[in-house]
């Protein structure tokens, strides 16, 4: 699937008073994306996963539903709600159920069950996970969530109400609790680089501004107009991908 630039959509959002450029990709009926440490990964509404090469969507093997890249490898989750982390080239199913997971964490995973339960698996076995044969130790943690993103400084979430939570959570799980945070997303990402991005249920995109590793809960949100509605976004050294509710992936540069 190649990503051949269709029109540029010019002036799509503006941000604090600087242009975002837009252009459209032609990558057909992406349903998920995400971006980190300069890799891209995406899920079609065929549940095809995908890793971006230059200008390329390559197909991956096997069926997900929802597929992460970051310090942690690559992961991903099938509509069963099964748990595969990629190795050598061939996903490898691993203990546990989660409907939605996150490699952002450094180098920690997280994810989201079924039933909104949040869970953590630690470094070292995140990092070591190459089979059955390793241990996966998973930590279930407090509260109730319904997407979940860790980055370099803390990490955030959104849940069934859409309210926002974040959580300083360590490399080994252990966490000092949920503090919400204002505002209102349905879905949220946070990049390698500590930025949070995220998406609201009108489809309007907005940022954190102030994010600091002495203030990782940053100072505020600000609303990225987007031409088009929004129902997911990622984010990684400096490219912004959005997936519209039409089904349109634009990448953002500013």
């Amino acid at each position: 699937m190649r990503a051949t630039p269709a029109i540029p959509l010019v002036f799509c959002l503006l941000a604090l008073g600087h242009a975002w450029n837009c252009k459209e990709m032609m990558f057909k009926n992406l349903c998920q994306i995400d971006a980190g440490i300069g890799q891209v990964v995406a899920t079609d509404t065929s549940q095809i996963p995908y890793y971006l090469v230059g200008d390329e969507l390559i197909r991956l093997p096997g069926a997900l539903s929802h597929i992460t890249v970051g310090p942690a490898g690559i992961w991903g989750v099938n509509e069963a709600y099964a748990i595969y982390k990629y190795v050598a080239g061939n996903w490898v199913q691993a203990a546990g159920l989660l409907k939605q997971v996150d490699a952002g964490g450094d180098p920690f995973i997280v994810g989201a069950n079924m039933n909104d339960g949040p869970f953590c698996l630690k470094s070292d076995a995140t990092v070591g996970y190459k089979g059955p044969d390793s241990p996966l130790p998973w930590t279930g943690l407090s509260g109730l969530v319904k997407y979940y993103s860790c980055g370099p400084f803390i990490c955030w979430a959104v849940n069934k109400d859409d309210d926002i939570f974040i959580m300083n959570l360590k490399p080994d799980c252990q966490n000092s609790g949920w503090t919400q945070i204002d505002g209102q997303l349905s879905m949220i990402e946070v990049a390698s680089d500590g930025s949070v991005f995220g998406a609201n249920s009108n489809g309007d995109v907005y940022t954190r501004d102030g994010i600091s590793a002495s203030k990782p809960e940053g100072t505020g949100w600000t609303q990225i107009p987007m031409c088009l509605k929004i129902k997911h976004v990622t984010y990684d050294l400096g490219n912004l991908w959005a997936i519209s509710t039409s089904g349109v992936t634009m990448l953002c540069t500013n």
